[in-house]
Protein backbone atom coordinates (compact mmCIF):
# COMPACT_ATOMS: atom_id res chain seq x y z
CA UNK A 1 0.00 0.00 0.00
CA UNK A 2 1.05 3.31 -0.62
CA UNK A 3 2.12 5.33 1.82
CA UNK A 4 1.70 8.60 0.09
CA UNK A 5 -0.65 7.83 -2.55
CA UNK A 6 -3.83 6.96 0.53
CA UNK A 7 -3.14 10.56 1.70
CA UNK A 8 -6.54 12.72 0.97
CA UNK A 9 -5.54 16.28 -0.21
CA UNK A 10 -6.70 19.24 1.94
CA UNK A 11 -8.51 21.96 -0.04
CA UNK A 12 -7.78 25.42 1.12
CA UNK A 13 -10.03 27.78 0.72
CA UNK A 14 -10.79 29.45 -2.55
CA UNK A 15 -9.25 26.84 -4.59
CA UNK A 16 -11.52 24.45 -6.77
CA UNK A 17 -10.38 21.30 -8.68
CA UNK A 18 -11.96 20.27 -11.46
CA UNK A 19 -11.41 16.45 -12.71
CA UNK A 20 -11.87 15.48 -16.34
CA UNK A 21 -11.13 12.08 -17.68
CA UNK A 22 -7.38 11.92 -17.61
CA UNK A 23 -7.18 15.48 -16.66
CA UNK A 24 -7.08 17.59 -13.40
CA UNK A 25 -7.82 21.46 -13.51
CA UNK A 26 -7.23 23.54 -10.27
CA UNK A 27 -8.02 27.11 -9.86
CA UNK A 28 -7.04 29.64 -6.85
CA UNK A 29 -6.40 32.98 -6.05
CA UNK A 30 -2.73 32.62 -7.74
CA UNK A 31 -3.53 31.65 -11.66
CA UNK A 32 -4.72 28.25 -12.97
CA UNK A 33 -2.77 24.73 -13.32
CA UNK A 34 -3.75 21.69 -15.04
CA UNK A 35 -1.86 18.50 -15.19
CA UNK A 36 -3.15 15.02 -17.41
CA UNK A 37 -2.84 11.90 -14.94
CA UNK A 38 -2.63 8.22 -16.23
CA UNK A 39 -5.40 5.44 -16.52
CA UNK A 40 -4.22 3.14 -13.97
CA UNK A 41 -5.52 5.92 -11.30
CA UNK A 42 -8.83 7.33 -10.78
CA UNK A 43 -9.25 11.19 -8.80
CA UNK A 44 -12.48 12.36 -6.83
CA UNK A 45 -13.01 15.48 -4.95
CA UNK A 46 -15.20 15.13 -1.66
CA UNK A 47 -16.64 18.03 0.27
CA UNK A 48 -12.78 19.92 0.51
CA UNK A 49 -10.41 16.58 -0.57
CA UNK A 50 -9.35 14.90 -3.05
CA UNK A 51 -8.76 11.66 -3.00
CA UNK A 52 -6.62 9.73 -5.81
CA UNK A 53 -7.12 5.73 -5.60
CA UNK A 54 -5.82 3.32 -7.95
CA UNK A 55 -7.59 0.98 -10.53
CA UNK A 56 -5.53 -2.12 -9.70
CA UNK A 57 -2.66 -3.56 -7.74
CA UNK A 58 -0.27 -4.10 -10.97
CA UNK A 59 3.27 -2.27 -10.26
CA UNK A 60 2.46 0.48 -13.19
CA UNK A 61 -0.69 1.58 -10.93
CA UNK A 62 1.04 1.09 -7.67
CA UNK A 63 4.14 3.53 -8.83
CA UNK A 64 1.33 5.90 -11.00
CA UNK A 65 -1.02 6.40 -7.43
CA UNK A 66 1.77 7.91 -5.47
CA UNK A 67 3.00 10.34 -8.42
CA UNK A 68 -0.30 12.11 -9.22
CA UNK A 69 -1.33 12.44 -5.48
CA UNK A 70 1.71 14.97 -4.88
CA UNK A 71 1.69 16.43 -8.34
CA UNK A 72 -2.06 17.50 -7.39
CA UNK A 73 -0.55 18.64 -4.04
CA UNK A 74 1.95 20.48 -5.95
CA UNK A 75 -0.45 22.45 -8.07
CA UNK A 76 -2.61 22.69 -5.30
CA UNK A 77 0.02 24.41 -3.25
CA UNK A 78 1.04 26.49 -6.24
CA UNK A 79 -2.04 28.07 -7.19
CA UNK A 80 -2.96 28.86 -2.92
CA UNK A 81 0.71 29.82 -2.05
CA UNK A 82 3.10 29.31 -4.70
CA UNK A 83 6.97 28.26 -4.67
CA UNK A 84 9.98 30.16 -4.34
CA UNK A 85 13.73 29.36 -4.43
CA UNK A 86 16.46 31.29 -3.62
CA UNK A 87 19.68 31.59 -4.90
CA UNK A 88 23.02 33.25 -3.58
CA UNK A 89 26.20 34.68 -5.01
CA UNK A 90 29.48 34.28 -3.64
CA UNK A 91 32.63 35.72 -5.55
CA UNK A 92 34.17 39.37 -5.96
CA UNK A 93 32.20 40.98 -7.90
CA UNK A 94 29.75 38.56 -8.80
CA UNK A 95 26.41 40.41 -8.97
CA UNK A 96 23.34 39.82 -10.43
CA UNK A 97 20.02 42.45 -11.37
CA UNK A 98 16.71 41.93 -13.25
CA UNK A 99 16.80 44.36 -16.57
CA UNK A 100 13.53 44.67 -18.18
CA UNK A 101 12.28 40.71 -19.36
CA UNK A 102 15.87 39.70 -18.17
CA UNK A 103 18.32 38.53 -15.37
CA UNK A 104 21.59 39.98 -16.04
CA UNK A 105 24.42 37.97 -14.45
CA UNK A 106 28.20 39.34 -13.85
CA UNK A 107 30.03 35.88 -12.59
CA UNK A 108 33.55 36.65 -13.67
CA UNK A 109 32.79 35.87 -17.42
CA UNK A 110 33.99 38.13 -20.23
CA UNK A 111 30.51 39.24 -20.83
CA UNK A 112 27.59 39.62 -18.65
CA UNK A 113 25.12 36.43 -19.52
CA UNK A 114 21.82 36.99 -19.79
CA UNK A 115 19.29 35.15 -18.49
CA UNK A 116 15.53 35.49 -19.84
CA UNK A 117 12.91 35.27 -17.64
CA UNK A 118 10.11 32.65 -18.73
CA UNK A 119 6.48 34.06 -18.86
CA UNK A 120 4.89 31.83 -16.04
CA UNK A 121 8.00 32.75 -13.48
CA UNK A 122 9.23 35.52 -11.81
CA UNK A 123 12.45 36.80 -10.77
CA UNK A 124 13.40 39.32 -8.06
CA UNK A 125 16.74 40.27 -6.77
CA UNK A 126 17.01 41.23 -3.05
CA UNK A 127 20.19 43.25 -3.37
CA UNK A 128 23.17 41.85 -5.59
CA UNK A 129 24.00 39.16 -4.27
CA UNK A 130 20.54 37.19 -3.66
CA UNK A 131 18.14 36.11 -6.47
CA UNK A 132 14.81 35.11 -5.62
CA UNK A 133 12.54 33.19 -8.63
CA UNK A 134 8.99 32.25 -7.27
CA UNK A 135 5.76 31.14 -9.64
CA UNK A 136 3.17 28.35 -9.25
CA UNK A 137 4.31 25.13 -10.70
CA UNK A 138 6.60 23.84 -8.68
CA UNK A 139 8.94 21.85 -11.37
CA UNK A 140 8.80 25.36 -13.71
CA UNK A 141 10.23 27.13 -10.78
CA UNK A 142 12.97 24.31 -9.77
CA UNK A 143 14.33 24.21 -13.79
CA UNK A 144 14.79 27.94 -13.66
CA UNK A 145 16.36 28.09 -11.02
CA UNK A 146 18.36 25.29 -11.72
CA UNK A 147 19.04 26.95 -14.93
CA UNK A 148 20.81 29.74 -13.53
CA UNK A 149 22.55 27.81 -10.85
CA UNK A 150 24.43 25.91 -13.88
CA UNK A 151 25.91 29.77 -15.00
CA UNK A 152 28.11 29.54 -12.63
CA UNK A 153 27.87 26.45 -10.08
CA UNK A 154 29.69 26.58 -6.54
CA UNK A 155 33.47 25.36 -6.69
CA UNK A 156 34.57 23.92 -3.57
CA UNK A 157 37.76 25.67 -3.44
CA UNK A 158 36.61 29.03 -2.18
CA UNK A 159 32.80 28.74 -2.89
CA UNK A 160 32.51 31.06 -5.49
CA UNK A 161 29.30 30.93 -7.70
CA UNK A 162 25.64 30.18 -7.45
CA UNK A 163 24.25 28.16 -5.08
CA UNK A 164 20.91 27.77 -3.64
CA UNK A 165 20.27 29.22 0.00
CA UNK A 166 19.72 25.92 2.04
CA UNK A 167 22.52 23.99 -0.09
CA UNK A 168 25.89 23.64 1.49
CA UNK A 169 29.46 23.12 -0.33
CA UNK A 170 31.66 20.86 0.86
CA UNK A 171 34.84 22.46 0.40
CA UNK A 172 38.33 21.05 -0.23
CA UNK A 173 41.95 22.07 1.15
CA UNK A 174 43.76 23.90 -1.31
CA UNK A 175 47.73 23.11 -2.27
CA UNK A 176 49.90 22.55 0.31
CA UNK A 177 53.42 24.64 0.32
CA UNK A 178 56.19 23.87 -1.37
CA UNK A 179 59.11 22.70 1.18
Amino acid sequence: MSRIGVLPIPLPKGVTVDVQPEQVAVKGPRGELSQKYSRDVSVEVNDDLVVVRRKDESKVSKSMHGLYRNLIRNMVIGVSDGFTKTLVINGVGYRAEVQGNALVLNLGYSNPIEYPIPEEVSISCDGPTKIIVSGNDKQRVGQVAAEIRSVRPPEPYKGKGVRYEDEYVRRKVGKAGVK
